[in-house]
C-alpha cells in the first residue's frame, strides 16, 4: 500500500472533503504512474480523481463501527514512530553492508576512497 495514502475512517474530527480528495489524488497517481499527467491525459486523470473521491466519500459515509474514534494526533505520532523505526532499520542495514553498496567484497572494493575510484 502506498505510504502516502492515509486511513480516513473513524477519526475525530471526521475526515474532510479535502483529505478524501488528497488520498484520491495519491491513489490515481500511484496506479497511473503519473505525478502530473500530460495535457493529453489531464482530463482522464482528473476525472479519475473525481470518481475515486466520490466513491471514497460514499464508502466512508456508509461504514459503521462500534470502536471509539481515533485521535489524529495519536495516529500522527504512531506514523512518525513507524517512519523513524523504518529509517533506522535502513541505516543499520546499510552500515552492515546490506544497503546500497551490497555485494562489494574487500577485493571488489579495493581502490575505492570515499566512494570514488583511486
Amino acid at each position: 500500500m502506498c505510504r502516502n495514502i492515509k486511513m480516513l475512517f473513524n477519526f475525530d474530527p471526521p475526515v474532510t472533503d479535502e483529505e478524501i480528495r488528497a488520498a484520491s489524488l495519491q491513489f490515481v497517481r500511484k496506479i497511473s504512474g503519473f505525478a502530473r499527467p500530460s495535457r493529453a491525459n489531464e482530463s482522464a486523470f482528473l476525472a479519475a480523481v473525481d470518481e475515486v473521491a466520490a466513491a471514497s466519500a460514499r464508502l466512508l459515509a456508509s461504514l459503521e463501527t462500534s470502536a471509539s474514534p481515533r485521535s489524529r494526533e495519536e495516529e500522527a505520532a504512531k506514523a512518525k514512530a513507524r517512519g523513524l523505526a523504518r529509517f533506522q532499520g535502513e541505516a543499520q542495514r546499510e552500515s552492515h553492508g546490506e544497503g546500497h553498496g551490497e555485494g562489494l567484497g574487500e577485493s571488489q572494493g579495493e581502490g575505492l576512497s570515499e566512494g570514488r575510484p583511486a
